[in-house]
């Protein structure tokens, strides 16, 4: 679904974004990513409901995390305290989000019923490139009693879904960035030293339960230096054991070929500058991966954990449909999410990764650019829910 650049301006003018924050960064760095985009780019007046103000300070410092309601970056910030308040049909804004289907208060719902336009409701569900994805999104789901229909819209890699999120102007920033040479300046105002700039930059974004031990090892035998750029709190048991000391921002140390330096825990914008600054990422969850195919560089990604190994089929997924991915990269990300068939030789592993390098960055530029080509998924949102007032009974 692409966007349509003709279609007349938006006449939703309002919209509620419900997130319940379940991976710490992930759920709010998605939400905060479309709420500041649908304001900015869309003029849409946005309150961004959020259960968890310390997760969300952590990547927007700005957050008074004792605040009931705030104003951040054009949009309005709700604490979202429990299921229990009271709301009228005055209340209810002409667009209402949940994210990954986070349950909003009952009394919200029946106000929505009681608008005489109701809103146009929908659940944003979470990033996957298995097949069923294409053959649900925008699938109808009536209120069981009342007169109110949710439509489940889906992120994808096709244009037979959502697209991904992407800013209007990320690209040109992107590339603004990179022809001017910025990175150097980047890094040093994060501490990195020269010869580390001058390494084989890896930035590490990654869950608790990430082999990074056994990574680190690897990387201690390279033949060349590597430098980890870690942010401040990110698999902090093993990054304390590498330091001896605790991790803090500007703790470093090097052993072997490895140095891993800790940064401070950096805004959204300033990680997308992180991102274009690596020669290799890893990165966690749904909100970093995106960022890192707009990154334009090859990555690692870290899958969210879930039961059965469910998480191991959408990784697969999403390994068989990205273009740039090698034999090696596909065994990396296996090994780094617990799904290899057999024993993990990580120092092989890495070499062979390593190798691979400029195959994988030429191949992130071209997949980027056809990502790109399925439009925006925020874009591609609001163009379907223009079409569902138009086609409204």
């Amino acid at each position: 679904m692409h966007q349509d650049l003709s279609a007349p301006a938006n006449p939703l003018k309002t919209l509620d974004l419900f997130c319940r924050v379940v991976d710490n960064y992930g759920d709010i760095g998605i939400c905060w990513r479309l709420a500041r985009q649908l304001a900015h780019e869309h003029g849409i007046a946005v309150r961004l409901w959020v259960d968890d103000l310390k997760s969300f300070r952590r990547i927007w410092p700005e957050v008074d995390t004792e605040a009931d309601v705030q104003q951040l970056a054009g949009v309005t910030v709700q604490h979202w305290r429990g299921q229990d308040d009271a709301f009228t049909a005055a209340d209810i804004p002409d667009i209402v989000i949940e994210f990954f289907g986070c349950e909003i208060p009952p009394a919200y719902v029946e106000a929505m019923a009681q608008r005489a336009v109701k809103p146009v409701w929908f659940n944003l569900e979470g990033l996957s490139a298995e097949q069923w994805v294409e053959g649900c999104h925008t699938l109808p789901s009536p209120h069981r009693s009342l007169k109110l229909t949710k439509y489940f819209f889906f992120p994808g890699f096709n244009e037979r879904t959502g697209g991904l999120s992407f800013e209007a102007d990320l690209e040109a920033r992107r590339q603004a960035f990179l022809q001017q040479g910025q990175a150097a300046a980047f890094l040093s105002g994060l501490g990195v030293t020269p010869p580390e700039q001058e390494s084989l930059k890896l930035s590490l974004f990654c869950y608790d339960y990430a082999p990074v031990p056994e990574l680190f090892a690897a990387w201690q035998a390279a033949s060349a230096p590597v430098a980890c750029l870690v942010p401040d709190g990110v698999a902090r048991e093993a990054v304390e054991a590498f330091l001896g000391a605790p991790m803090q921002p500007g703790a470093a140390a090097t052993r072997g070929a490895l140095t891993v330096r800790v940064l401070p825990f950096v805004p959204q914008t300033d990680y997308d500058k992180l991102l274009w600054s690596c020669d290799l990422n890893f990165v966690r969850g749904e909100d970093s991966i995106v960022r890192a195919q707009w990154a334009g560089k090859p990555f690692i990604w870290n899958i969210y954990k879930q039961d059965k190994n469910l998480h191991h089929t959408k990784l697969n997924a999403f390994l068989k449909i990205y273009d740039p991915a090698t034999p090696a990269l596909v065994e990396a990300n296996h090994a780094w999410n617990g799904a290899s068939q057999a024993d993990v030789d990580w120092q092989a592993s890495w070499q062979a990764l390593r190798a691979d390098l400029p195959a994988l960055t030429q191949g992130a530029e071209q997949w980027l650019h056809k990502m790109l080509a399925n439009g925006d998924f925020m874009a591609n949102l609001l163009t379907f829910a223009r079409r569902l007032v138009v086609e409204a009974p």
